[in-house]
């Protein structure tokens, strides 16, 4: 076994301190990378605080994960000793479903193992994150990382990043078209970037005129306060696709009635409570109302190396381990632009 130490809570109402693991031995297929940055996703604040009412303690959050790898199994072909890697959301699945062969591993009709949280089908019980020290993964789930990118900047890539990432590519997003982005936080500042860099028209909603500036900086051609009536009024009817990247509660109907004829509006936010869809913003101009989660291990592959071909990373603000409960109350203030990521060389102080 690899002894291993991270950051974790034993329960709900623990402060995340110092906690002692072991981790696998590096089997055939498998790679272990040492861990130089974590980025810190919301629902890392919601698994640590079983909000969500599912987490297994000790939980050692963590699933934005970059760093180096240090050894590989027998069989691993992908990558090798030295290589920089990543690791998402996921660390395995059935791989034996539809969704599975197709890719599409994050649909995984037997559900995905999480990179934190999961139950490991290696038989460890329940699965530790990146706010450690190190990982061993199964090589099928580990990615390449570009060499010439922030490498801490590229940690949110793998949750924010592809979250995003993933619904523009699957409609098409594109020249010619009217782009809507909802909320300029972690998600949205990413969707701001992809969807300009794919060649659409961008236009930021937002309720807060401190970050008109800022969403103009990230790529927006347009930015419009939704919390004025007369500016809302004028982009009705106007937008091929919108995607929502709130996460509190809000008007999901203000934004349905935006689209064109056909258009398709995407929740990528998950806010607490439902969202009410009245019917009529939909049939009226036979609008659609998805929602999508993170990508499969080749779509984001393809959307790191896309990154790296067009110089794409997250705006991040870096702390020391020690400063994650500080980090947790600022994110839950909306006070980061846009994404914490872990500097895991601290990891030794802290403990």
């Amino acid at each position: 076994m690899l002894s291993c130490i991270g950051y974790g809570a034993q329960q709900a109402s623990d402060r995340l301190a110092p906690f002692k693991f072991d981790r696998r031995d590096t089997g055939p297929e498998d790679v272990r990378i040492d861990i130089l940055y974590c980025g810190v996703c919301h629902s890392d604040i919601h698994q640590a605080r079983n909000e969500w009412q599912n987490t297994v303690y000790p939980c050692v959050p963590g699933h934005e994960i970059v760093g180096r790898v240090s050894e590989v199994g027998s069989a691993v072909q992908k990558i090798k000793v030295g290589d920089l890697a990543g690791v998402g959301c996921m660390v395995d699945s059935c791989r034996e479903c539809t969704n599975c062969r197709e890719g599409l591993e994050q649909y995984c009709d037997n559900g995905f193992v999480g990179t934190y949280n999961g139950n490991d089908r290696h038989g460890r019980g329940n699965t530790y994150g990146g706010y450690s020290k190190a990982i061993v993964v199964d090589q099928a789930f580990v990615l390449k990382v570009p060499e010439n990118l922030d490498l801490a900047a590229v940690a949110p890539l793998l949750c924010a990043g592809i979250t995003t990432y993933s619904p523009l590519k699957h409609w098409k997003v594109g020249p010619g078209q009217r782009v809507g982005v909802v909320g300029l936080g972690g998600l949205g500042h990413m969707a701001v970037k992809f969807a300009r860099a794919f060649g659409a028209h961008v236009v930021l909603f937002t309720t807060s005129q401190n970050k008109v500036e800022d969403g103009l900086r990230l790529g927006a051609h347009e930015v419009v306060l939704s919390k004025d009536p007369e500016a809302m009024a004028k982009e009705t009817a106007s937008f091929d696709f919108i995607i929502d990247a709130v996460a509190a509660d809000h008007d999901i109907n203000v934004y349905l009635n935006l689209l064109k004829r056909e258009g398709t509006l995407v929740q990528v936010g998950a806010p607490e409570k439902p969202l009410p869809v009245t019917v009529f913003s939909l049939i009226m101009k036979r609008r659609g109302f998805a929602g999508s989660l993170i990508g499969g291990i080749a779509e984001t592959q393809e959307m790191l190396d896309f990154c790296g071909e067009h110089g794409i990373t997250s705006d991040i603000e870096m702390i020391a381990m020690d400063e994650i409960e500080t980090a947790y109350s600022r994110m839950l203030k909306s006070d980061v632009k846009y994404r914490f990521v872990i500097d895991m060389a601290t990891l030794d102080n802290a403990a």
